[in-house]
């Protein structure tokens, strides 16, 4: 990393909502984890990591239910994912955030329009209506789409040796859609929305992501280089901080977590 000291100017008191979203297999939990990180140190915050399915002990139930139990329909499946966001964030999301913590779930809202909608052929409105009454329109302040080709993401998938969920064993065209859907809902709302090309290196990714997200959060951090770059770029030809291209071109350690936290992605 070439930071050697980062302050923060106008911190609010207020906390801080990140989502994360993309297919299975894009690294979302990984970038989750190294921006919770991040933003502990940068904010002095407490960090709360989550997950969709899966976050409360109801929604370990369900995510047994809906990734591993019995065939059911897609409004029966779009119902289950809108009963854990609910219990999600009434038991979890909004305690943390009136209590001034940044709180970090892989999968929100987001993930059941691509799923349920974009995948499952639901109406975009009537899925993304049913979550908004469920979390009384509670929205992310900043959206990570980790993007990447659903084969690539297969791949990714398969080296794991994992048995593949009831969504994973949907096919080809189903996580076809599902990209789709992301990317239409990211384009249409820029001001929430961060895409991120997940094909890049771990590091790469996370440099963009943690410039992109201190910008939406209003964070303005400030960066002081050390002194060994200058010499290392003479021309004055500086990456930004943490070699992060800008935006378009293309472990552990004080951070409290939810009891799921990084672990096996979750979906919704």
């Amino acid at each position: 990393m070439s930071v050697s000291r980062i302050s923060v100017a106008g911190v609010s008191t207020r906390g801080f909502f990140i989502s994360f979203e993309g297919g299975d297999g894009v690294g979302k939990s990984t970038q989750a984890r190294l921006l919770g990180d991040w933003l502990a140190e940068l904010t002095g915050r407490e960090v709360l990591l989550t997950r969709e399915p899966g976050g409360t002990d109801l929604g370990k139930e369900l995510r047994a239910a809906v990734l591993h139990g019995e065939e059911m329909g897609p409004r029966a499946e779009a119902l289950l994912y809108a009963a854990d966001r609910a219990h999600h964030v009434d038991s979890l999301i909004r305690p943390a955030l009136e209590r001034g913590a940044v709180v970090i779930t892989d999968r929100y809202l987001d993930s059941s329009v691509a799923y349920q909608a974009g995948g499952r052929t639901l109406g975009e409105g009537d899925v993304e209506r049913l979550s908004l009454w469920a979390t009384d329109g509670l929205l992310p302040d900043a959206t990570v789409l980790l993007d990447l080709d659903p084969g690539i993401a297969a791949e990714r998938r398969a080296v794991t040796g994992e048995a593949p969920d009831r969504l994973e064993r949907a096919g080809a065209e189903f996580h076809r859609r599902t990209r789709e859907a992301y990317l239409r809902r990211a384009g249409a709302d820029p001001g929430r929305w961060i895409v991120v090309d997940a094909a890049r290196s771990v590091e790469d990714i996370q440099a963009q992501v943690r410039v992109d997200v201190a910008a939406r959060l209003g964070l303005t951090p400030v960066v002081t280089e050390a002194v060994t770059e200058a010499a290392e770029h003479p021309s004055g030809e500086r990456p930004t901080p943490d070699g992060a291209r800008p935006s378009g071109e293309g472990e552990e350690g004080g951070v409290a977590r939810g009891e799921t936290g990084p672990g096996p992605e979750g979906r919704a």
